[in-house]
């Protein structure tokens, strides 16, 4: 039995490790391009590492390209959206998991309709909605999109993360004097603390005739970083808040 559940062991590890390397394959294939020199990109053939690195493409989306405007422009639409549907969410979702009400059910499953549209088939209704105003080359008609298609997968989230707090905490502020709104902000939500832009701007490094693959590259590995360094920080309270009052006992 002790040499089955080794060799069981070994399998099992062997496949993680197969896995793993899988799914991380095209993140080193996409440093890998963006250190290859640009004579060596389509003259070395096919290899794990090029025979001579270079940050020729990285200095050049920094110093040459539009590429530090695409990232602000992401940057500003991302932390916009972030707040709006933190504070619109956590609200719809403290007032779903906190109180009974009429029509609480029939707004819970148009949030789940909205689940189920693909976005491409949103793409023409919401062009056609904000052209009028205006805001279809915007960065405010961008953040309205992305409010939109957020926010009920945030509520649902955001919902979990209260039921998965016991009300005799809110209960026992307000017994002491505090509102429901003092309970909710200074009690509840602390407990729950746990994310053209830049992918458009990637089209710029691709030309009627030829594509600038090394500096596609270097660009999309200096926009992984932050948002890399964003997930590793918030991945704690994200599994928490998918799984919080799943089970109840």
């Amino acid at each position: 039995m002790t040499r089955k559940r080794l060799i069981l062991t070994v399998l099992h590890r062997l496949a993680v490790l197969a896995y793993v390397a899988f799914a991380l394959f095209p993140l080193f294939w996409l440093l890998k391009v963006s250190v290859t020199p640009t004579s060596l990109l389509y003259t070395e053939g096919v290899r794990l590492w090029p025979s001579q690195a270079s940050l020729e493409h990285y200095k050049f989306v920094l110093t040459h390209s539009s590429f530090p405007t695409f990232f602000l422009n992401s940057t500003i639409v991302s932390a916009s959206t972030a707040v709006i549907v933190t504070i619109v969410s956590s609200l719809a979702g403290y007032a779903m998991s906190r109180f009974v009400f009429r029509g609480k059910y029939w707004i819970v499953g148009l949030l789940l309709l909205t689940q189920m549209f693909p976005l491409v088939m949103l793409i023409a209704p919401m062009f056609k909605m904000l052209s009028p105003l205006g805001l279809t080359n915007s960065l405010t008609g961008l953040v309205i999109v992305y409010v939109a298609f957020n926010v009920p997968f945030a509520t649902f989230l955001m919902q979990s993360f209260f039921d998965g707090i016991p009300k005799d905490l809110e209960d026992a502020a307000m017994i002491d004097g505090a509102t429901r709104f003092t309970a909710f902000r200074q009690i509840i939500l602390p407990l729950t603390l746990k994310a053209t832009t830049f992918p458009v701007g990637l089209l710029s490094f691709v030309s009627k005739f030829s594509v600038d693959f090394g500096q596609m590259m270097a660009a999309g590995v200096l926009a992984l970083i932050p948002a890399c360094l964003f997930f590793l920080l918030i991945q704690r309270y994200l599994v928490q808040g998918l799984t919080a009052g799943a089970v109840k006992g």
